[in-house]
């Protein structure tokens, strides 16, 4: 299909009954995240940012996927006025703005939560009415210098990964994880819960995941989307733009490229981080652990450099390397556990990063975990 084709004319494709390749069908399922209707609620997350857990009567669980996010909701004339909404893998500071169309604020009480990364509220939602409600830490537009951390591939290392959450932890003014695919072994449903499980026990902070091929073992990553979210997304924060794309068949489909054009545009300006799975370029080159299209590699990595992106992180190949690619900074950071490249001499690890909407990034350190 052409570079311009949209999700909407894929979705259009699949309900055709047309047949399409699995990376056609995960950006299409990308689309539908965040959307529901039940319990007499109308639901659509914008740009997908959080996925829908649960929607019943009276009861929102939401897996928020960026550290902001907004959700629309048309509340039904039969719907129950008084709702929890729980957003699980929130930013600690997270603070929920409830308001009607037309900005009159809702009745809501925050309710104390054991763990940081989950945060529930009440709220009382008219039957009828149109509401907004955003989720948000209140710095998330400011423009200071922020830390976050990156990781990719736990993979078979799942049952360890609790070793890498103690040592992040010590990392105190770190925000979020970027994670750059390959959270698990299979992508079934009981591994990426166990996954979450253990993120919510161990972590202090969320983690914001691009899918990897290990999820894409399971049904084309159904569980993914249904579970985490979006495969690829953008989101800002602190003037910052983080962009994640599914490269996890060592391609970008034309529907996701589009999208990442209009995300590049977007920040041509100002400070932009790109991730993904496996990387355009195989930096050692010996291993296969690039794009099957030398030709398209080239031409992604040219596409970013001209829109000025700051930093570009991968995951994949099972190592550590730090590297400038068409003069973009570039790290591979597959430390998360995964069968080692054991003779690189590189083991278990994530990136800590700096950056700031004004001064792009300030530096990226490489933390050992053993």
């Amino acid at each position: 299909m052409r570079a311009g084709v949209t999700v909407g004319v894929l979705a259009a494709l699949v309900s055709s009954g047309c047949g399409m390749r699995p990376a056609e069908n995960r950006a299409v399922a990308d689309s539908k995240v965040g959307q529901a209707q039940q319990g007499g609620l109308t639901l659509a997350v914008a740009d997908g940012l959080a996925s829908v857990r649960e929607l019943a009567p009276g009861s929102l669980v939401l897996w928020g996927n960026a550290p902001a996010f907004t959700a629309r909701v048309e509340v039904g004339a039969q719907a129950p006025a008084d709702w929890l909404l729980t957003v699980r893998n929130a930013m600690p500071g997270a603070v929920l703005v409830a308001e009607e169309e037309g900005g009159a604020p809702l009745a809501q009480e925050a309710l104390p939560q054991a763990l940081p990364t989950v945060k529930v509220w009440r709220v009382a939602l008219r039957p009828g009415a149109t509401v907004r409600l955003s989720v948000a830490p209140p710095d998330s537009e400011s423009r200071e210098p922020f830390r976050f951390l990156a990781l990719a591939d736990v993979q078979e290392a799942l049952p360890r990964v609790g070793d890498i959450y103690a040592r992040m932890r010590r990392e105190d003014a770190a925000r979020f994880i970027l994670f750059a695919g390959d959270l698990t072994e299979s992508g079934t449903r009981d591994e990426l819960t166990e996954f979450q499980e253990r993120l919510e026990a161990g972590s202090r902070i969320p983690l914001y995941a691009t899918l990897g091929n290990h999820e894409t073992f399971t049904r084309d990553a159904a569980e993914y989307h249904a579970l985490v979210g979006r495969g690829s997304q953008s989101f800002v924060f602190k003037g910052v733009r983080f962009s994640v794309v599914d490269s996890s068949n060592g391609t970008l489909d034309p529907g996701v490229e589009a999208q990442l054009d209009g995300w590049l545009a977007s920040s041509r300006d100002g400070t932009h981080v790109v991730a993904m799975h496996v990387p355009p370029q195989d930096p050692v080159g010996l291993r296969g652990g690039g794009f099957a299209s030398r030709g398209e590699a080239a031409g992604l990595v040219g596409k970013m450099a001209r829109a000025g992106v700051d930093l570009t992180l991968y995951g994949h190949i099972h190592s550590y390397y730090s590297f400038v690619n068409a003069g973009i900074p570039a790290f591979i950071s597959g430390g998360g556990g995964a069968i080692p490249e054991t003779f690189d001499g590189v083991g278990r690890h994530y990136l800590s990063v700096e950056v700031s909407a004004d001064g792009g990034l300030h530096q990226a350190a490489l933390v050992r975990v053993d």
